[in-house]
């Protein structure tokens, strides 16, 4: 492998990644970099494009023998294991044991430490350590979508970069038609909603139909997501690890359909909010309220089903309210 490994196309040119080419450029890159954003591939493809550029040279300067970045034996990961997807301060002393080694090949060694929010209290003390005295030509990216769950000794001792997701949009079997399906019951409640005992049936149906139907696009997607992903991964991860990175890509899946969620909801009323409707103003308003007030939830274990139950319900009795 000789070829720089690309940054992402949406973010070749953007200001973050200039400012990182030419800090590596300069040999004054941060030893330490928060890498965060809402989607966590991105994050990761950006970690795995410095610690190419650290370990095996930059464009017109590479090493002889280069090593994919997975595969780079001064390149250490540190990753949540289980279905709690926890970091535990057994793996975080590993990690900083492996540190203290000479680099091997490469003239520094480079750590990326994914989902950084999930280390255990104790893990993110210990790892405390290290950030205030790294060892010498070492490099360390933390990547997490939940930047302000990290200790605040740990956010202020690290370099900020947030990045746009440069992933395409979600292509799941049957999630176009869920789009298309709920705006259209919005269509539906924002027409007006009468005191007929069928009619408030129809609309309750639908609501749990789409819950239904919501569940089975995200388990059929996470399934394909995790296919790819799997032959991609390092063939020497634990089992626990291998679970807490499918668990973690139901969870980022969950959250880009919740965001869509919100952008349909958003583009629905789009088209009425240029008149005095105060009326739909509010209840737009107050359904992306609701909607992330759940999203919140679940990052606390509630179900999917529970929260896309308790928003569209909430989103029934807002958009009736307002006809």
């Amino acid at each position: 492998m000789t070829a720089v490994m690309p940054w992402p196309p949406a973010l070749v040119g953007t200001a973050s990644i200039c400012v990182i080419e030419q800090a590596i450029a300069r040999q004054r890159l941060s030893h330490s970099l928060l890498l965060h954003g809402d989607d966590m591939d991105t994050l990761v493809a950006v970690a795995h494009g410095i610690a190419d550029r650290l370990l095996n040279g930059e464009p017109g300067k590479r090493a002889p023998a280069t090593f994919a970045t997975e595969q780079h034996p001064d390149c250490f990961s540190l990753r949540p294991a289980g279905k709690m997807r926890q970091i535990s301060a057994d793996s975080t002393r590993d990690l900083i044991n492996k540190l203290q080694v000479s680099a091997a090949v490469a003239a520094r060694k480079v750590a990326i430490l994914h989902d950084v929010d999930r280390m255990h209290v104790t893990a993110a003390n210990v790892f405390l350590k290290t950030l205030e005295e790294p060892p010498a030509n070492t490099t360390l990216l933390l990547l997490t979508t939940r930047p302000y769950a990290l200790l605040p000794t740990i956010r202020s001792r690290v370099l900020h970069f947030r990045f746009p997701s440069a992933s395409a949009p979600i292509a799941a079997d049957g999630w176009a038609a869920w789009i298309d399906d709920c705006r259209a019951w919005l269509g539906r409640l924002a027409g007006g909603v009468s005191a007929d005992k069928a009619e408030i049936a129809d609309h309750v149906f639908t609501l749990y139909g789409l819950v239904a139907r919501f569940e089975a696009v995200l388990d059929f997607a996470t399934g394909e997501v995790w296919k790819q992903q799997k032959d991609k991964l390092p063939p020497d991860l634990e089992d626990d690890e291998q679970v807490a990175i499918e668990t973690g890509i139901a969870n980022g899946l969950r959250a880009r359909l919740f965001a869509e969620i919100e952008h349909a909801t958003r583009a629905f009323a789009l088209p009425t909010l240029g008149a005095d409707h105060g009326a739909t103003r509010r209840a737009v308003v107050g359904a992306i309220e609701k909607l992330e007030h759940d999203v919140g939830l679940l990052r606390l274990n509630l179900s999917v089903s529970a929260a896309l139950e308790d928003f569209l319900l909430s989103s029934l009795r807002l958009w009736a309210k307002r006809a």
